[in-house]
């Protein structure tokens, strides 16, 4: 969806007080400020290319990742309730993706 058609919506459903234009790759980079992050489930062979310099991951379980809102990676666990236990140490609101 292009700005123009977004914009003839607007207008046609009343509301003209707001433009909506696509986010820059530099707005995405900022997104969440810093207080923003999520958990993402990962294969430890995901993780092994994520987190070069961990070592010693066994193979074929699962592990969590904590991610800031840009998608720097900030904690590699083992447990859902470690990642969770991170984000409030490092006062970050937890997000779910979709």
């Amino acid at each position: 969806m292009n700005q123009k058609s977004t914009s003839r919506r607007m207008k046609a459903a009343g509301d003209t007080s707001a433009i909506v234009r696509a986010m820059s790759a530099e707005d995405l980079a900022n997104l969440g400020g810093g207080v923003v992050a999520y958990i993402k489930t990962m294969s430890s062979d995901e993780a092994k290319r994520m987190f070069p310099a961990v070592e010693g991951l066994p193979q074929g379980i699962n592990l969590y990742s904590l991610h800031a809102a840009d998608g720097t990676p900030i904690a590699l666990t083992d447990t859902l309730q470690a990642a969770v236990g991170h984000a409030i140490g490092d006062e970050l609101e937890v997000q779910s993706l979709h």
